[in-house]
């Protein structure tokens, strides 16, 4: 530099001095910046998705409960935004679960211990997400709901193989315990009926409950190769078909409709979404025509909420969608790196 400008005056100098440091400033802030927003990507990418530390907060407020999928610390853990900001920072709590249920005063946490052998567990968890009782579980965790009360709750396991893909090519377990620990009953020794014949293949299965007071549910049944959606009792033990091609069902907050999953002429291992007025037996397909290979939740008496993965089945990631129970409209995206939602109002 010095041979450079060595020709030049003082003056001349004194400014091409300046034009140089002015340079390497310039050039010295761009590499902060750049260094400072590779930082904040990391950290993003390290903790996933937004949180806030207010559970509490969002736990007094009507809110949506899920399985928080951002990869990232949280992975697994149940999380939790309000209804009024779904798609802004989430309540991260310490429970982690493979399938979570929630009313406002429990839980119901189907959990994996992953090691050499994986093991599951089924737990009752309080309004603060502790852990209050264990409850039976036997197989992979596949369902849970909770009845409105918080009286009951139903869970759901295969016992052999993993998918709903193809009746007939798997078993599953479906239990139904009181909260306060008693087993009510392994629905599938309940009585079946259909076109008023009791039902007695050694093949039969029943999952995906839904409940509409402290003896009424609603679940899907299959034998045959065939499924129902069927009206159960407990006082009775006894469960009545009202429709064939009908899985994991959801009952309206006002108790008048049933969401639920149909294959129609679909391949194997996949779904489209319809709902079923239980007065007159009406069905009417959704809005959205991916295949939804889960049991459905109501946002409210208009809309429907449910989980997909991301890039398909088998995926880390998943996202909530929501679409009218009208079947008018369109899918749109309500929480992204979520799974199994629950609605508590």
């Amino acid at each position: 530099m010095s041979g450079r400008m060595g020709g030049l005056g003082p003056r001349a100098r004194l400014t091409a001095l300046a034009v140089v440091l002015l340079v390497a400033f310039v050039s010295a802030g761009g590499y902060v910046w750049r260094a400072r927003q590779d930082v904040t990507a990391a950290r993003t990418t390290a903790t996933g998705a937004p949180t806030r530390d207010d559970l509490a907060v969002v736990r007094d407020v009507p809110h949506l409960v899920f399985r928080n999928t951002a990869l990232g610390a949280d992975y697994g853990r149940v999380a939790m935004v309000p209804l009024s900001a779904p798609s802004g920072p989430r309540a991260v709590t310490d429970a982690a679960c493979e399938r979570v249920y929630a009313t406002r005063d429990e839980a119901i946490c189907l959990s994996a211990d992953r090691g050499l052998l994986t093991t599951y567990r089924a737990r009752l968890l309080g309004a603060d997400w502790s852990a209050r009782r264990d409850l039976p579980l036997v197989g992979t965790p596949s369902r849970a709901r909770l009845s409105p009360d918080g009286s009951l709750v139903a869970t759901t396991t295969f016992v052999f193989g993993d998918s709903y893909a193809n009746p007939g090519q798997f078993s599953t377990r479906t239990v139904i315990s009181r909260t306060a620990g008693e087993v009510v009953g392994d629905v599938e020794r309940f009585a079946l009926v259909v076109d008023g014949a009791v039902v007695t293949a050694v093949d039969k299965n029943l999952w995906g409950v839904t409940f509409a007071d402290d003896d009424r549910f609603y679940a899907t049944a299959a034998s045959g190769g065939k499924t129902w959606l069927v009206e159960g009792s407990l006082a009775a033990r006894r469960m009545t078909a009202l429709r064939e091609d009908a899985e994991c069902p959801s009952l309206s907050p006002d108790r008048t409709r049933i969401a639920f999953k149909k294959h129609g002429d679909l391949p194997p291992g996949r779904w489209r979404l319809a709902v079923y007025d239980l007065a007159t037996g009406t069905e009417t397909l959704l809005a959205e025509t991916r295949s939804v290979d889960d049991q459905v939740e109501w946002l409210d008496d208009t809309r429907i909420v449910y989980a997909l993965p991301r890039g398909g089945a088998g995926t880390a990631t998943s996202d909530i969608w929501s679409s009218p129970a009208d079947g008018r409209g369109a899918p749109e995206l309500l929480v992204s790196d979520a799974w199994s939602p629950a609605v508590v109002r």
